[in-house]
């Protein structure tokens, strides 16, 4: 019999406290580069989330100093058509890459993402369909696919990122491709906090527990407010949905109970 090691996951999903999942991409030597098993993992495992009622939160970060280096274009697998395949070809990979920020963004629950080391490329994309980022001083951030002669924009960067730091901002890190480092997101708002490496997990743990110990209702209604009124057509449209979800939210049990535990 030949021995053939078990060949690791390359995505790992736990659950350090109730309510809260931390979802780790797991192929550390690589910097957590998405290659064609990741991306099949990947969906899995946000598909299974999105249908785990237990889960209010999630945690989405790298294992070891990267958080993801975008596509491994080096060693993907057999999934990616070569530059001279037909262009159909071509557009299904990239519309099967462009699924993955999708499925986060929607997800019920929120996602946190602790983004621990280099996010480029396919990683900036999952980054920006996470509802909340932080990072560590060790962070950078960077949209690369322009420096290989491609578009800058893809796998939804071009609707993110303009809406988080500004179109003029999102148009010179798009259009140069150059490294961003974790102070300027901070400045610029592409996150929220900007902690020490050892302590992001931590605070990204606190956040996540911080929103499952809500109502599941009232978190999930308040994530899909703030991603349809980005886009509302105007205030009025906006108010409409949000008087709709706290009359939906306010008649349940939860919403009771919640109220009694900050009342008392």
């Amino acid at each position: 019999m030949i021995y053939s090691p078990k060949v690791p996951p390359t995505v790992v999903v736990d659950s350090p406290s109730p309510g809260v999942a931390v979802l780790r991409l797991n192929r550390p030597e690589r910097l957590n580069a998405i290659n064609d098993v990741m991306q099949s993992e990947l969906m899995r495992a946000v598909r299974s989330l999105a249908a785990d009622t237990s889960v209010s939160a999630i945690v989405l970060t790298g294992v070891g100093r990267g958080f993801c280096s975008g596509i491994d274009v080096r060693d993907f697998g057999p999934g990616i058509p070569e530059a001279t395949a037909p262009a159909i070809d071509r557009l299904r990979f990239q519309e099967s890459m462009a699924e993955l920020p999708q499925a986060i963004w929607d997800l019920p629950q929120p996602v946190v993402a602790a983004v621990n080391g280099p996010c480029v490329g396919a990683g900036l994309a999952l980054c920006l369909a996470c509802d909340i980022r932080i990072c560590s001083k060790a962070a950078a951030f960077g949209n690369a696919a322009i420096l290989l002669g491609l578009s800058g924009a893809e796998m939804g960067m071009s609707y993110f990122l303009p809406r988080m730091v500004g179109t003029s901002v999102a148009a010179e890190w798009m259009l140069t491709g150059r490294t961003v480092s974790a102070q300027e997101a901070d400045r610029r708002g592409l996150v929220s906090q900007l902690v020490e490496p050892d302590a992001l997990l931590d605070r990204a743990l606190e956040i996540a527990t911080a929103i499952a110990e809500l109502t599941p209702l009232g978190v999930q209604l308040t994530k899909r407010a703030l991603q349809v009124n980005t886009d509302a057509a105007g205030l009025a449209a906006a108010l409409e949905l949000e008087n709709r979800n706290q009359v939906l939210s306010h008649a349940t049990d939860e919403a009771a109970a919640q109220r009694r535990k900050w009342s008392s």
